[in-house]
């Protein structure tokens, strides 16, 4: 498991002006962003290293800093369903403080070099309990997410792989360009197929009748 670091002067600097950018932060007042800071670690992983493990108690909430986060539910077989990839600037495990049953429904691993600040979560909860600012700031996410969760529940079970497929790719396109665009998927491909809940086998076949149908370019991890 990953090995969490006190914040020193120049990363608490650095982590209290990525917070205050976050929903779940950006209502708090200096006070309060003080005391959650005060009870904030930093983590780096290497490629491949478990932040938490499905099941385990969950004490901490996160948000990563930079790098990839996979966030995955494993089945008593070993098989691996993605559920989330994390990117820079958000915040994840949050509803672990609303559950009566304390632990984490995924496991977080690094897909990059990952920083990460870890939250705790009786402090910030303290901070709810005061603030009906912070309240609201947090249910506005959850909102957020629950309906995300329903537009991708939509996605795997009313449409086909190949809507999935070119809606995971619009969803990447930079929002400026209004005709073609290059881009990097953000994973490897085994990952993006697992997130979409198809085989690697059915992304390879769509994104080659794609590129044959002339929607797209795909060389290596760059799509045009």
């Amino acid at each position: 498991m990953a090995i969490r670091a006190p914040l020193n002067d120049a990363t608490a600097a650095s982590s209290l002006d990525f917070m205050r950018r976050s929903v779940l932060f950006h209502e708090l007042d200096d006070q309060q962003l003080d005391s959650i800071i005060r009870h904030t670690q930093l983590t780096c992983l290497e490629e491949g290293q478990v932040l938490f493990e499905q099941q385990r108690p969950a004490h901490e909430i996160f948000m990563l800093k930079s790098g990839q986060i996979k966030l995955a539910r494993i089945s008593p077989e070993g098989h691996e369903k993605v559920i989330d990839l994390i990117s820079p600037g958000n915040t994840f495990a949050e509803a672990i403080m609303f559950s009566k049953k304390q632990l984490y429904p995924v496991t977080a691993t690094a897909l990059l070099e990952s920083e990460v600040l870890c939250f705790d979560t009786s402090t910030y909860a303290g901070i709810l309990h005061q603030s009906t600012d912070a309240c609201f700031a947090v249910m506005a996410q959850m909102s957020r997410r629950l309906h995300w969760q329903i537009a991708e529940l939509d996605r795997l079970t009313l449409h086909n792989a190949a809507f999935r497929v070119v809606a995971y790719l619009l969803d990447h396109l930079p929002s400026t360009h209004l005709a073609s665009a290059e881009f990097q998927l953000d994973a490897p491909k085994h990952v993006i197929a697992s997130r979409l809940s198809i085989t690697p086998e059915t992304l390879s076949r769509t994104f080659a009748k794609l590129s044959r149908d002339g929607y797209i370019t795909i060389e290596e991890n760059s799509v045009r």
